[in-house]
């Protein structure tokens, strides 16, 4: 099965969505959305690095807060939470939905 690569447009779409979905029952959660709206960009390409020095193509969705960021990998099908290095974003394996990814830390 393969997964169909994705540009701005849909992942854009794809945040809107799941925002719109995201229950702010208690304050906890509707602060974490309130923190992911303030960190979030337009889809911007980057190159992340994975384990084993893999590198990709990928779409950061949030504007690093200085430790991280929410990545987009396309190849995957979802989001990551990545770390900032001196060799530009890391995949440390956190993945799934992007406000979840975000709020994760």
């Amino acid at each position: 099965m393969s997964i169909p690569i994705i540009g701005p447009a849909e992942i854009e779409a794809m945040i809107d969505r799941e925002v719109a979905g995201f229950a702010t029952d208690t304050r906890a959660r509707a602060g974490t959305l309130a923190e992911f709206q303030q960190a979030r960009r337009t889809p911007r390409l980057v190159t992340v690095n994975f384990s084993g020095g893999i590198t990709s193509k990928c779409y950061s969705v949030t504007r690093p807060n200085g430790d991280y960021r929410v990545i987009y990998l396309p190849l995957a099908g979802y989001f990551s939470l990545c770390v900032e290095s001196d060799f530009g974003p890391l995949d440390i394996g956190v993945h799934g939905p992007a406000i979840a990814c975000f709020g994760s830390v």
